[in-house]
């Protein structure tokens, strides 16, 4: 989820640098294979001339949003721009969010958006492609990878690991905004996000059994202690089903999502993609 999480809302700690070079980047609609337009951009790595090492030319991050969120949203900017001091970046808007067509599944058909932006993103040539999802995104990631293999390494932050969770008030809010018609009208005119009215038939695959399936992909699984949406039973039972190729950092301080995920976390999950996507 990713409008007004709990936790503390991060600031960019990034300044913009006189020699920083700006590239031209890339804007369209990709088309997953049921036919749903997808808002997407891409932008290349941005090279700043200090004392950090160039963007890798062989690394692209493809960024999965989290719910209510699209690819012009601040924060979601904020996260591409943090990362393009690794590597390119591809952000794009999940069906039913932003211009993006179709209405949002809630992470069921979503897969098929996150298919077609890796797709997009191979094709400029990167040859190690990184997935990096927030919340709802973060179990579009997991799911992706075990679906539809070809993500190099997988970044799942904030995502719960079992669906259908109320444990705690955010989730009961979300719940109500999916479920209930006055909740859906307040998802389009509130927050700019179509929700589409059925009823998932069948389940998809948990997040937590898709996290045990993605093997040997690289895993990294980063959650806050102050998350207000999913307590850190969720992390940790992703990290347990992941077994030896997952990676657990749980953040202290750190609340929900894109919100909550300073340029230093950002910077870290930037190094950690360059070493371990190989």
């Amino acid at each position: 989820m990713s409008n007004g999480p709990a936790g503390h809302v991060a600031r960019s700690t990034v300044r913009p640098h006189s020699e920083t070079s700006r590239r031209p980047s890339i804007r369209t609609f990709l088309h997953t294979v049921d036919g749903v337009a997808i808002d997407s951009v891409y932008n290349p790595g941005t090279v700043v001339y200090d004392s950090s090492p160039p963007p890798s030319r062989d690394l692209v991050f493809v960024v999965a949003h989290g719910f209510t969120g699209d690819v012009d949203r601040p924060h979601v900017r904020r996260v591409a721009a943090a990362l393009t001091r690794h590597g390119a970046v591809v952000t794009f808007s999940f069906r039913g969010h932003g211009a993006s067509g179709g209405r949002s599944t809630v992470g069921d058909r979503e897969v098929l958006d996150l298919a077609a932006a890796v797709a997009w993103a191979r094709g400029f040539g990167h040859p190690r492609v990184i997935t990096v999802g927030f919340s709802m995104g973060g179990s579009v990631v997991l799911r992706h990878a075990a679906l539809h293999p070809g993500a190099d390494a997988v970044v799942s932050v904030s995502a719960p690991a079992r669906w259908y969770y109320r444990g705690t008030a955010p989730m009961r809010r979300v719940h109500w905004l999916v479920t209930r018609p006055a909740g859906r009208l307040v998802g389009r005119y509130g927050f700019g996000t179509r929700i589409h009215h059925r009823d998932w038939d069948p389940v998809p695959l948990s997040p937590v059994r898709a996290a045990a399936r993605i093997a040997p992909t690289p895993l990294l699984i980063v959650h806050g202690d102050q998350d207000g949406y999913f307590p850190l039973d969720h992390p940790r039972t992703l990290a347990a089903a992941a077994g030896d190729h997952g990676e657990l950092w749980l953040e202290p301080g750190m609340g929900h999502a894109e919100h909550a995920a300073d340029d230093t976390l950002l910077a870290r999950i930037g190094d950690w993609a360059t070493s371990r996507a190989g």
